[in-house]
């Protein structure tokens, strides 16, 4: 299994099975625990049950990420593919499902150029304007003002806006790299 960094596309695939490899692995070192403790001793009261009970703790913290993460899936190749090629000049974040106090809402793929930021989500569940001010809030509490944030959940549209910055992009060749990595960055670290 190919390692895949966080904010491209199959993040989210990758990150599930790690999460469900790991607490496999956790909860299966506990049950070897407690047998083990069990058969040499003929009894469960033993300090290797302690033992099982305090690993149960890191088993169920992997258990909690596999839950999650269990129903966010990563962007289509297709569709990932078809961003790229028409991104070339865009800074670009994949698989985000972003986090607030109050709600859990997936993000296919987000766009970054200069001030200017556009998200896209599949989910007809996230409520775009509550996900637009979450973003644009993060962002100012992180020292980034005057910031336009405009989520699409549908492809379409998502593409056409991307493609035109891309354009503008490419005409205007201003240095903003730096600045769109450090808002990659936020918008990454308030996701899964």
């Amino acid at each position: 299994m190919k390692k895949t960094d966080k904010g491209t596309p199959g993040y989210l695939d990758y990150k599930k099975k790690i999460e469900i490899i790991r607490t496999v692995v956790y909860f299966g070192i506990v049950a070897a625990i407690f047998l083990l403790g069990y058969f040499q001793t003929g009894t469960r009261l033993n300090l290797l049950t302690v033992v099982a009970v305090l690993g149960c703790l890191p088993a169920a913290k992997a258990l909690v990420g596999v839950i999650t993460r269990l129903p966010h899936k990563s962007i289509e190749k297709a569709k990932a593919k078809e961003i790229a090629e028409k991104t070339g000049h865009l800074t670009v974040g994949y698989d985000m499902v972003i986090t607030s106090r109050d709600d859990i809402m997936p993000v296919d793929c987000i766009v970054i150029s200069g001030s200017k930021i556009f998200g896209y989500t599949r989910s007809e569940k996230v409520d775009l304007k509550t996900l637009e001010n979450y973003i644009r809030t993060m962002l100012t509490a992180n020292g980034f003002d005057g910031l336009t944030v405009k989520v699409f959940n549908e492809y379409k549209p998502f593409l056409t806006r991307a493609e035109g910055l891309n354009n503008i992009a490419a005409v205007e060749m201003e240095d903003t790299k730096e600045n769109e990595e450090a808002i990659r960055r936020v918008i990454l670290n308030i996701s899964l």
